[in-house]
């Protein structure tokens, strides 16, 4: 018996996947023989269809038994309740990055937090029956309201009971104080900051307010965080300038003691629509950029040096592995609430950061309710709770329930209302989906290399 697969023409060769997330690459005859079920039982094929669950020889309720804990593997985070919670802080920022959809402002016309929003938003959050939750500090640039930050997890520690706390902030790091970092230390908060290149792009891409620089100061706050053994980690994103920086870029990471690297595309949204000639590429434009990065690393991992990509990290962890890390845009149904919700300074919540950041450009189209009148139950039946749920399936949607990289994407529901009106995306050749498929395109042809494919088992073991 057959089971039900996916398939793409992939150079010579033909690609199949399937719901558990196997894949397997047949030459043009093996695919005829396995559509006319003609594939020697005996063979080494058969077998390798076998195990990736491909065919079956049992009765189907058998087939169904033995398999269904490699189905439930890979959409384990379907048992899981609100695990990450994001607390924006204040919408001020002292920088004026080209891409930023965050608010700048003078400081004492900004606003921050408040200690009574602040506790009752730990409240709902440890509603959540999940046992380990990570709460974000985001803002704008949260190190400016420090003193909530220090409340929230000092007041959450009094409240937490069983449950287990992961903190972690999001900053830029060009406000950090010795008292600051202390405290992380003391609490075990891990940092997370932005590190677009080298210098010259760096600054370019993230400039301070009035003209500012940023780079000498985020490589000195790194460097007193790694001499302090807090954890320190850092994102990129992908402006038009960086396409010619794709070595350096990962050079820079290297050089700056980081092991990990997140290659990320710009969303064309807020500050980078309206920027969009002067930084913005196509697809096609960033997939180029992309694979020279992702060969890069894999050569610098061929020569020794440990250094993963984030990405290709996430995606070959459902490839290889059958259970994906729980990245809530690469996943179906997508963590909007049921995954992450975000609470801004005002006090109103929202299904997740993207839909906090659509609030900050005038539209509440994803506010799923407010601190004062809301409790974790309501907010998860709540109509729009339900709405993001039903409509981030990606099995159910026409133009991605036939794509052969269904097993390891997911869908936005906000970024998808926020190009189109809609909370569907129903174009097939999409930005988005063209980046995904795209960089699984890139993936899956490495994988074909065994060299490469036994650096990234080591990835995501």
């Amino acid at each position: 018996m057959i089971v039900p697969f996916n398939f793409k023409q992939f150079g010579n060769e033909i690609l199949l996947t399937n719901d558990f997330g196997r894949y397997i690459f047949l030459k043009k005859h093996e695919f005829e023989q396995l559509l006319n079920k003609q594939i020697d039982k005996d063979s080494k094929l058969y077998k390798c269809l076998e195990e990736n669950y491909f065919v079956f020889d049992t009765s189907v309720e058998e087939f169904i038994y033995s398999s269904k804990q490699e189905l439930r593997s890979g959409k384990s985070y379907l048992f899981a309740a609100t695990s990450l919670h994001i607390f924006v802080v204040t919408n001020f920022c002292n920088a004026e990055c080209v891409y930023c959809q965050a608010q700048s402002g003078n400081i004492h016309t900004c606003k921050m937090m408040s200690e009574e929003i602040a506790k009752r938003a730990v409240d709902i959050a440890l509603q959540s029956p999940q046992k380990e939750l990570t709460f974000e500090f985001q803002g704008g640039e949260p190190l400016s309201n420090f003193e909530i930050i220090k409340y929230i997890i000092d007041y959450s520690k009094t409240k937490k009971a069983n449950k287990k706390i992961q903190y972690s902030i999001v900053s830029n790091l060009t406000l950090l104080t010795e008292e600051m970092m202390m405290f992380f230390k003391e609490n075990n908060v891990s940092v997370s900051t932005s590190l677009d290149g080298n210098c010259d792009l760096h600054n370019i891409n993230r400039p301070l307010a009035k003209g500012r620089t940023s780079y000498e100061i985020v490589k000195e706050k790194m460097k007193l965080l790694n001499d302090n053994d807090i954890n320190i980690g850092a994102i990129q994103t992908t402006t038009k300038k960086s396409l010619d920086y794709s070595q350096q870029i990962i050079d820079e990471y290297l050089e700056s003691g980081l092991t990990d690297i997140f290659i990320r595309p710009l969303t064309p949204l807020g500050h980078a629509l309206d920027r969009w000639e002067n930084i913005g590429y196509t697809p096609q434009e960033f997939l180029v950029f992309y694979e020279k990065c992702l060969r890069y690393i894999l050569d610098k991992n061929k020569e020794g040096i440990w250094i993963r990509e984030g990405h290709a990290n996430i995606f070959l962890s459902k490839i290889i592995n059958g259970c994906g890390i729980n990245y809530m845009e690469l996943r179906s149904p997508c963590g909007a609430a049921v995954g992450q919700m975000a609470y801004y300074y005002d006090g109103n919540i929202f299904t997740c950061d993207e839909g906090r950041m659509l609030y900050e450009m005038g539209d509440d189209s994803f506010k799923i309710g407010d601190v004062m009148n809301s409790s974790y139950d309501t907010l998860m039946d709540s109509k729009l709770c339900k709405t993001v749920c039903k409509y981030s399936i990606i099995e159910d949607i026409p133009q991605c329930c036939d794509c052969v990289y269904q097993p390891y994407c997911g869908t936005c529901p906000v970024i998808n209302y926020a190009l189109d009106n809609d909370v569907i995306n129903r174009r097939r050749r999409s930005y988005r989906c063209q980046i995904y498929k795209g960089m699984l395109d890139i993936i899956f042809g490495l994988l074909k290399e065994e060299e490469y494919l036994q650096i990234m088992r080591r990835w995501v073991q």
